[in-house]
């Protein structure tokens, strides 16, 4: 049986342990990365794919008859051809849940640093002000505690739940949008924990000190962010964006935060990634903005969770089980 992995580095393999993936699957091919040259050649013949980001269309999957399994190795799949996948016979699965407590500690983190002002008492520092100071320390940039804020999140499930019972742990007045989720007004907190105050986006995002992003990209929540829902926020507030870089309009978020319409923003994820052709936000060089790439899932532990949860799926299907299927 053919195995292909063909951008297998993208979970950083180094430091985890994949003496599994090889029980599962001996022989499987592991490429470090592959163009979509080599992606078409290297799958050619395979009965399995595991795949991170490489794109599979209709016709790649349809030149690979031999195909019965293509396994994501992470729970978005706008890069898979679900339809074309469904039509040829082909399952695709997923993996879930294996991020949460790192896409937490990584939102707090952002928002923690922005909070504190650390880039700016850092860079003050390096340039000997603490040494030339008359006091024993420095206010340039006085920090806000997050107790008594409003913590805004859009999108409530899983890392949205997550993430809001870690702003109720800095006692923080939890707000989440009803607008992406109708149906979500009567989901509780595990454990009778109080549940969230909901409120329609427009009201959530005049009423957040932050406000996190945590719902899927689709046609109705690309560009969420823009210059008008940017306008009914406050100019303290801080943006915070984990999910998909294109919720956010780049140029407009770039205008609000150079004119102090918006506080500050922590954004991890880009409309493109790698961003080759150079972005907004990478150029834009804001002090109150602070982009990492794309690394809020990425702590060791949630990886080596997403691996092992590959091999669950891998050993699932071989078994004639059905496991966090898409197609």
């Amino acid at each position: 049986m053919k195995a292909v992995f063909p951008d297998f580095d993208s979970l950083g393999p180094a430091d985890l342990d994949i003496s599994a993936l090889h029980a599962t699957l001996p022989g499987i091919e592991l490429y470090a990365s592959s163009t979509p040259r080599e992606a078409r050649d290297r799958i050619a013949g395979s009965e399995i794919l595991i795949v991170n980001k490489v794109r599979l269309d209709r016709e790649l999957l349809a030149a690979n008859p031999a195909l019965r399994l293509v396994c994501l190795a992470a729970t978005g799949s706008d890069n898979i051809d679900l339809q074309a996948a469904r039509e040829l016979g082909i399952t695709v699965c997923n993996i879930r849940n294996y991020c949460t407590a790192s896409v937490v500690q990584h939102v707090f983190g952002m928002l923690l640093s922005l909070s504190l002002r650390l880039d700016e008492y850092r860079r003050l520092l390096a340039e000997g002000a603490w040494q030339r100071s008359p006091h024993f320390c420095l206010l340039d940039y006085p920090a806000r505690e997050l107790a008594g804020l409003n913590f805004g999140i859009v999108g409530y499930g899983q890392l949205g739940r997550a993430v809001a019972r870690a702003a109720q742990g800095f006692g923080m007045q939890v707000l989440v949008s009803q607008s992406l989720r109708p149906d979500a007004a009567t989901d509780g907190w595990p454990g009778g924990e109080p549940p969230p105050v909901r409120m329609e986006l427009p009201q959530l995002l005049a009423s957040s000190d932050v406000l996190s992003l945590h719902c899927p990209l689709t046609p109705a929540t690309r560009h969420l962010i823009n210059a008008q829902t940017l306008r009914l926020m406050r100019s303290d507030a801080v943006l915070i964006n984990t999910a998909r870089g294109a919720l956010v309009d780049e140029a407009a978020l770039i205008e609000a935060l150079r004119t102090r319409q918006l506080g500050a923003a922590g954004i991890d994820v880009l409309p493109e990634e790698p961003p080759a052709s150079g972005n907004l936000l990478l150029a834009a060089r804001l002090p109150n903005l602070l982009v990492t790439p794309h690394i809020a899932w990425a702590a060791r532990e949630a990886r080596q969770r997403a691996l092992d949860e590959v091999v669950a799926n891998v050993r699932a299907f071989l078994a004639g089980e059905t496991r966090n299927k898409l197609a």
